[in-house]
């Protein structure tokens, strides 16, 4: 008998710490059940602030686009407007050029000079 309660004994130690180490267990999946949940909120904020700054990002992205095809858009149109003056100041170059070149200067002496007609003066009697 003394055996069997040596070793009832002993199932009720093994017993007992087992249920210890059962709540022990309990506590610490508890403790890691509300670590994992902290975790996800800091997550959730996290993730928050990481499409806040997306969307900042892309609304920024997008006004300096803009503006860089607003800007490219008036230097073409100086570049236009530069260019007209150009081919103007080109054209009047070459009409001043043609009117005081010697094949210039026959063709306006003839258009802007009258041919002088021939007069006879004669005497009277």
């Amino acid at each position: 008998m003394r055996v069997n309660e040596a070793v009832i004994e002993r199932l009720e130690k093994v017993i007992d710490t087992l249920r210890d180490n059962s709540v022990k267990m309990g506590q610490m999946l508890a403790v890691h059940d509300e670590k994992l949940t902290k975790q996800d909120r800091i997550d959730a904020v996290l993730f928050e602030k990481v499409e806040s700054l997306h969307r900042e990002v892309s609304r920024s992205s997008s006004e300096i686009k803009a503006g860089c095809e607003r800007d490219i858009r008036k230097v073409d149109d100086r570049l236009r407007i530069m260019e007209k003056k150009m081919w103007s100041i080109f054209g009047g170059l070459a009409i001043i050029s043609f009117i005081v070149s010697p094949v210039g200067q026959k063709i306006m002496g003839s258009a802007l000079t009258p041919n002088p007609s021939a007069t006879i003066i004669q005497g009277t009697k």
